[in-house]
């Protein structure tokens, strides 16, 4: 519980807008609540009201300014800041985030939750991490653990709870403050030495270890390999111990590590007796997306989005190239072709499929989150040339964003348009993709972009056959990426007339 007592109750209105309903949880440092918004009817906000000492002020103040320069689908918004001096009382006031923690989660499973969810889990907790730590001014969460790690109803994962995360600043060799959590606090938190990237990461370690032991350890001791739920991976084994090691140069330096060493081990394949590579679908746990997304309407994103997800499908098993958008018609389109559907008769069905590649028509977010829990190791995602915040959000948190833009000199400041309108937002690992365009246009646009993630995209009229050149740009593209499994040619479903 809070310290000190609310200034708040049932019908108090803090700023003279937000409108107290009721407490939504407290911790020592602040209370939460929730808010209805008299200036937007039927909007609701989460309040956060902490009351304490002017270093206590300090760190509230610190963390507005801290969630106001953040953007990511994962972090909560903020959306106002204020303070009271004479009551001491600091209000932040955010997204309201619906669902429960991941701590609530586990006890519904009686601390057992689903194995085939747990590096799904992992992949999106280090999906924030890898944003936070790659800031400019590089953030430290510090307190990562199951009560702070809200789970929404479409089975996403969200941080909450700034208060203790701090910027990281190289000149100091140890924190002012040391705070977190004892159980999935890194050691240099309790005075060590300065905490950084690596510390999250350890956080990570423990907060995987609480999931796979079913919330009976979260440090590595003697013996405790022996609780890990025996149905699980058993290649987390090894990542989790190199997440917990005592000295932060012994663990993975990076979240991008940590994932790439997921991604490689064992290929994300369950170790269940009786079960051969073919046959443990059901077990793959490690999904990569790519979303193509095109700058404007007739970019070629869709043409792409199909000769990527066959170009992958040649290489690799199991793939999914998924249509975005509920009212789209290209898919349906297709599927008429291929199942032999009569103009403009809809199908029961709005999976259907193309040598190798699973296509799925209309689909909405929900679906996507589900499809992640699944057994493609690649999904593709046709975004088109929409960009509302739904799109925008899944292009933006995909491991391998495409965009899709002219190379015509007219037409360029279409990409730089779209890359300057996001540039709050990380574009390292961003991928341009220019159809036709002339090899003049790629080094002007590299050079304008400062980014050398630019590819020339041959003529290719079929995007459902292997085109020679395409691939080689597809191979420079994917570099380091995939390994060829498949030597079967595929050939595209023609239709029967």
């Amino acid at each position: 519980m809070m310290n000190q007592p609310s200034q708040l109750e049932f019908g108090s209105i803090v700023g003279e807008r937000y409108r107290i309903i009721r407490t939504l949880g407290s911790g020592g440092m602040s209370r939460v609540f929730m808010a209805e918004d008299l200036k937007l009817p039927g909007k609701h906000w989460a309040v956060k009201e902490s009351i304490a000492d002017p270093k206590i002020m300090k760190i509230v103040r610190t963390e507005a300014e801290m969630l106001i320069s953040l953007s990511h689908p994962r972090l909560p918004r903020i959306v106002d800041f204020f303070e009271y001096p004479p009551s001491g009382a600091v209000y932040l006031v955010m997204d309201y985030i619906e669902g429960i923690t991941l701590e609530a989660y586990m006890r519904g499973y009686q601390g057992c939750i689903p194995q085939e969810q747990i590096i799904p889990f992992a992949l999106q907790v280090l999906d924030v991490l890898d944003y936070l730590h790659t800031r400019q001014l590089p953030v430290i969460y510090r307190d990562l653990k199951p009560a702070n790690i809200m789970l929404t109803p479409e089975m996403e994962f969200k941080l909450i709870d700034f208060g203790i995360a701090r910027s990281y600043k190289s000149e100091l060799d140890q924190d002012t403050i040391k705070l977190g959590t004892v159980g999935f606090a890194a050691p240099e938190q309790y005075g060590t030495g300065q905490t950084d990237a690596r510390s999250d990461l350890y956080s990570l370690g423990a907060l995987l270890l609480y999931l796979c032991t079913g919330g009976k350890y979260s440090e590595w001791t003697a013996g405790v390999e022996g609780y890990i739920r025996g149905e699980l991976p058993r290649h987390l084994i090894p990542i989790i111990r190199k997440l917990l090691r005592h000295h932060p140069e012994e663990r993975f330096q990076s979240a991008e590590e940590v994932v790439g060493e997921l991604r490689r081990s064992a290929n994300f394949q369950s170790a269940q007796p009786g079960k051969s590579v073919s046959n443990a679908s059901s077990d793959y746990a490690g999904t990569r997306v790519v979303a193509v997304l095109g700058v404007s309407s007739g970019s070629g994103a869709t043409h792409t989005a199909i000769a990527v997800s066959h170009y992958l499908a040649r290489k690799t098993h199991s793939v999914a190239l998924v249509e975005l958008h509920s009212t789209a018609k290209a898919f349906a389109r297709l599927q008429e072709v291929v199942e032999g559907i009569s103009v403009g008769q809809a199908s029961s069905s709005r999976r259907f499929e193309v040598d190798g590649v699973h296509y799925w028509r209309q689909t909405s977010r929900a679906d996507v989150i589900s499809l992640l829990g699944g057994s493609y190791r690649f999904i593709v995602l046709d975004l088109g040339n929409g960009q509302d915040n739904e799109r925008l959000e899944e292009f933006l948190r995909a491991d391998y964003p495409l965009v899709v833009g002219s190379g015509a000199e007219w037409r360029v400041q279409d990409i730089t348009g779209l890359a300057r309108s996001l540039q709050r937002h990380p574009q390292h690992k961003w991928n341009y993709c220019l159809p036709l365009a002339p090899s003049g246009a790629v080094r002007r646009l590299r050079k304008e972009l400062d980014h050398d993630k630019v590819f020339a995209l041959p003529f290719h009229s079929d995007p459902f056959e292997r085109d020679d050149q395409m691939d080689q740009v597809l191979d420079e593209l994917f570099r380091g990426v995939i390994t060829d499994t498949r030597k079967r040619r595929f050939r595209f479903l023609k239709q029967q007339h």
